[in-house]
């Protein structure tokens, strides 16, 4: 378009340089701001000079335009670009956040695995102590079916022993306490079998305890010392009659890993080494910090 405006100026220069020379009274002057008196070709001339100037007026504009919208173009092509880096971040971060979950997930199932070990392992030991606790009943039970007879024949036998050897002042003592055991309290009698047995008058304290025992008064602990009592004497089939009753009575007292302990050696003392090897075991299996289950493992490597 430019050429094209060229040629048609130097087609029409000469005409112009013509036009110019001006007549006596500035008649054909087309350069004056109101010319007048113009032939033909100077008005033809003219008039195409002005729309050389309104063409080259809209070209300028249309170039100017062209600009801005080069610029604009830039501008978007500058947007577009961070859009995509943008999009390629995103895109990363989105791998990093599968690869992670992933990671999450493989971690979540390992745990669950675990956790799933763990609950069959709990399960497994819950049903050995359960099976434990149950060969324990039995035991408790052939216990019971077993001894009673022998502990009752032991018993007759120990009385008579006792009129023996037990020393003929303390049978008196006892004899002169039991008329005054009835005046005193519960808790008062209680604490004087307690201290009878730690000073070992254990005459004195298996009177007050079975005394306990006839008024009912915390008789859990009661055929306990009893029992206890019988074992140190080596009464043990006595021992054993007292110990199963004491733990009929109250099976959650502090002092029951002793009675098991102490239970499970007066079976062994008088024979009985299959119940006495499922005492040991009980013990270990239900109080494993306690120091009788310590005990009751050496019994154990023994047997």
């Amino acid at each position: 378009m430019n050429r094209f405006y060229l040629l048609l100026l130097s087609f029409f220069s000469p005409l112009v340089l013509l036009a110019a020379e001006p007549s006596a009274f500035g008649a054909g002057d087309i350069t004056s701001g109101n010319p007048y008196g113009l032939t033909k070709d100077e008005k033809l001339l003219l008039e195409t000079e002005k729309k050389l100037k309104k063409v080259s007026t809209k070209s300028k504009l249309q170039a100017t335009q062209l600009e801005s919208l080069r610029e604009r173009v830039d501008g978007l092509q500058s947007v577009l670009e961070s859009l995509s880096r943008k999009a390629q971040t995103n895109k990363i971060n989105l791998q990093n956040i599968e690869q992670a979950t992933d990671g999450s997930l493989k971690s979540i199932e390992e745990y669950q695995k675990r956790l799933s070990l763990s609950i069959q392992k709990n399960k497994e030991e819950i049903d050995a102590l359960k099976h434990l606790t149950s060969e324990l009943t039995k035991s408790l039970e052939a216990i019971s079916i077993d001894y009673v007879t022998k502990a009752d024949y032991n018993a007759l036998v120990t009385n008579v022993n006792n009129f023996k050897i037990v020393v003929a002042k303390e049978i008196k003592q006892i004899a002169t306490v039991g008329t005054k055991k009835d005046t005193i309290a519960g808790i008062d009698l209680y604490k004087r079998a307690k201290s009878n047995y730690k000073k070992k008058l254990y005459t004195k304290a298996l009177s007050d305890y079975e005394e306990l025992i006839k008024r009912n008064y915390r008789p859990a602990h009661a055929h306990y010392m009893v029992g206890e009592i019988y074992f140190k004497r080596k009464d043990y089939a006595k021992a054993i009659s007292y110990f199963k009753k004491s733990a009929s009575l109250y099976s959650k007292a502090s002092y029951m890993p002793k009675l098991l302990l102490h239970t499970a050696i007066a079976m062994l003392k008088t024979g009985d080494k299959q119940h006495a090897n499922a005492f040991f075991q009980a013990i270990v299996a239900k109080y494993p910090n306690a120091k009788e289950a310590q005990v009751a493992k050496k019994y154990l490597d023994n047997l």
